[in-house]
């Protein structure tokens, strides 16, 4: 029998549960649960995971505990990003990956392959007198995944930094208010350099992936903040087209939702224009087993609008992305030609 597989991605927008906060908890259970359960996913991958403090113990993903309790995912071996002390969850972001299967090893990864860039601020006040090092906020997040027919699945949890712009000292006059367009442009080019930063790191992850074993089963999984044909996901690829080198081709990371209609690929709305931020990519060797892809789109709301505020719409702004699998039972096959 062969082995069918689901593997999603869901960026749950700063799932939390302070006090006071609006909607509460509840209410956002009330409508994303059913969101998480109508995925019916074998390896999920969330972003956005805040983590809760109990008196005395430390920092946990209490939240999404109670998200997906009487669910199947209640049930799945789990793994998240933790503070550099490997004590307690991040307070805020943190990428957690859920499987049905046994996750044999984790490992997060934050300038271990591409170190912090050097930049010297060049709208700052006071101006910098030297070049400062770049790092980004979030490191990814990869778990080596063991299936039923002892294939071995990498998966990395990816959420690279937004199109916010980074904060230029002097260059504010408030949380939402540039003094110039010189300022707001500096930022913009930050945020850039840390997006591609992450996405340069994860590639290169990859690409030692690759090195072990060319026909690694491999799914990059994530928000992104980038479209498909934007440099962070580009990099990520690594398109023939681009290295120019058509002995790479085993490494080219392929884009799911390339299989949706074009008019119903976006995950986000943004001023009311469709945008494919959250994406599944897989290696040439998982692409085999490939069986389609589904955006589960059809509330998503625009959170860009006036008035459009969390409190009306309790769910998150982004849309879930499931690619399906169909892979042979390497067992079954083995029996088969040791039987003749």
């Amino acid at each position: 029998m062969p082995i069918k597989l689901r593997i999603a991605t869901f960026n749950l927008e700063n799932l939390d549960d302070k006090p006071g906060d609006k909607p509460t908890l509840d209410e956002r259970i009330a409508v994303m649960r059913p969101q998480l359960q109508r995925l019916n996913a074998d390896i999920l991958c969330l972003q956005e995971v805040n983590g809760q403090e109990a008196v005395g113990q430390p920092r946990r993903i209490l939240a999404l505990q109670k998200l997906i309790e009487g669910t199947p995912y209640a049930n799945f071996a789990s793994v998240s990003t933790m503070t550099e002390d490997n004590k307690q969850v991040y307070d805020e972001r943190n990428l957690v990956i859920l499987s049905r299967f046994e996750i044999l090893g984790h490992q997060q990864y934050k300038h271990k392959f591409a170190p912090p860039p050097l930049y010297r601020m060049v709208t700052a006040t006071p101006a910098d007198k030297e070049a400062k090092e770049v790092t980004w906020e979030r490191p990814f997040l990869h778990a080596t995944i063991k299936l039923p027919d002892s294939q071995i699945l990498n998966v990395i949890n990816v959420h690279l930094k937004s199109k916010l712009p980074s904060p230029i000292p002097g260059q504010k006059l408030n949380n939402y208010t540039w003094k110039t367009p010189s300022g707001w442009a500096e930022g913009f080019f930050l945020s850039s350099i840390k997006r591609v930063g992450q996405a340069l790191e994860t590639r290169i992850f990859i690409d030692q992936l690759f090195d072990a074993d060319e026909n690694a089963l491999v799914a990059v999984c994530g928000d992104f903040n980038a479209e498909i044909d934007e440099v962070p996901v580009e990099a990520i690829r690594g398109d023939v087209e681009n290295t120019g080198n058509g002995k790479l081709s085993k490494r080219v990371m392929v884009a799911c939702e390339r299989s949706i209609p074009e008019p119903a690929r976006f995950s986000l709305l943004h001023q009311g224009k469709g945008r494919m931020l959250d994406h599944v990519l897989i290696s040439r060797r998982l692409l085999a087993y490939y069986r389609g892809a589904e955006i589960h789109n059809e509330l998503l709301h625009d959170e860009s609008l006036a008035f459009a505020t969390d409190v009306l719409y309790p769910e998150s702004d982004h849309a879930p992305v499931l690619a399906q699998f169909e892979l042979p039972d390497g067992r079954a096959t083995a029996k088969a030609v040791a039987l003749t």
